[in-house]
């Protein structure tokens, strides 16, 4: 199934045989502290600067409706997020994984995202629910 929106990766997760838990890491673009003019520049035009996770979710996607609901509950948070990061996890014998089951794979997802890691191994969406793309 091709992944064109946040809505159809939410379908191919229900359609897979184990049930699916979907791990999402929120953030947001900055300038780091020692940043170059020319850094500032890029940044000024909506290029560059680094991303900062702000919240995480996880939720089974079984009990998740759309990516319209989504981004309401992601509406409250002080600061608007940019980019949604997003992995699955998948159950066994039909039980889909816990919360404290996600805990460690959330971490280790915020961590890529903080050390500048290879965030391309996750899907990406921006804040329509469009794929973005990381090289």
């Amino acid at each position: 199934m091709e992944i064109r929106d946040f809505d159809s990766l939410l379908a191919a997760a229900r359609a897979q045989a184990q049930p699916q838990r979907v791990l999402m890491v929120f953030a947001h673009a900055a300038l780091h502290d020692d940043h170059s003019p020319a850094e500032a520049d890029r940044y000024a035009r909506g290029e560059g600067g680094i991303l900062l996770p702000m919240m995480c979710l996880d939720r089974p996607a079984a009990e998740m409706t759309d990516f319209a609901a989504l981004a309401a509950e992601a509406a409250g948070m002080a600061q608007p997020w940019q980019v949604m990061f997003v992995a699955c996890l998948g159950g066994d014998k039909g039980v889909v994984p816990s919360a404290a089951e996600a805990e460690a794979p959330l971490k280790r997802m915020i961590q890529t995202i903080q050390t500048g890691g290879d965030v391309a191994r996750y899907l990406a969406f921006d804040r329509e629910g469009r794929p973005l793309l990381f090289g």
